[in-house]
């Protein structure tokens, strides 16, 4: 798979072009942090972590950390990067919907979207704990309360930057992304996911699916997920 492929072969690679940081603008940076207002961003309320496909290509896959907030009740926006680390590249944008809203759009809208089902129940979406002081059965509460929001949501993901092609700069088009919606989909799912794990402590999707088999599943809209009926 070419994701998997390119994420060890170019790891020794820089990720982004140009020179380091000044101590200049560093110092610039710091000073804008203390008197400026950042009030969009302070909005963000949780993270996500998970895979997108491109609809153009489900055979390339991107791990995405997702940073979302609300808007209304029916309307989130989220803020996509690379990596949950200081100097994580920006690579997209994903919008999530209440399915009240969903049902408006008109059939070739509603195609662009994705649903968050298969996502949810296999543990493949998950919200890294943030600290091991943070007790487990806590964290696990909190999160299945977040994913039976979730998984009734559509969304609609661009990402900016093709990463797993290591580009140093986002070059070429905004590519439409979509969500995986079966195991079979993408070859060695498990041991990706098991290697997403190993980065984020006290996460375990197996655990996570066996949890998560009471949230209800809500019906998903025929016209979404459109890349894997076109294929």
């Amino acid at each position: 798979m070419e994701a998997a492929t390119s994420r060890k072969d170019k790891s020794a690679e820089p990720k982004v072009a140009g020179e380091c940081r000044s101590a200049k603008s560093t110092i610039l940076e710091t000073g804008a942090a203390l008197t400026q207002d950042f009030s969009p961003v302070k909005n963000i309320c949780a993270h996500l972590n998970a895979f997108h496909v491109y609809a153009s290509d489900p055979t390339r896959l991107v791990e995405t950390n997702h940073y979302c907030g609300h808007l209304t009740e029916d309307v989130r926006q989220c803020l996509l990067y690379d990596s949950p680390e200081p100097g994580a590249r920006l690579i997209g944008v994903e919008y999530m919907i209440t399915p009240k809203l969903y049902e408006t759009l008109d059939q070739a809208e509603r195609r662009l979207w994705h649903s968050h089902v298969f996502e949810v129940k296999s543990g493949i979406l998950v919200m890294p704990q943030p600290s091991a002081l943070v007790p487990q059965a806590a964290w696990e509460t909190a999160e299945n309360a977040e994913m039976e929001e979730v998984i009734r949501l559509y969304g609609k993901v661009y990402h900016l930057w093709q990463v797993d092609r290591g580009h140093q700069i986002p070059l070429g088009e905004p590519q439409l992304m979509t969500s995986i919606t079966a195991a079979d989909q993408i070859p060695e799912l498990d041991q990706i996911m098991d290697e997403r794990d190993r980065k984020f402590p006290g996460t375990d999707w197996r655990r996570k699916k066996e949890i998560r088999q009471d949230i209800t599943e809500p019906e998903i809209h025929p016209d979404a997920d459109y890349t894997w009926k076109k294929q």
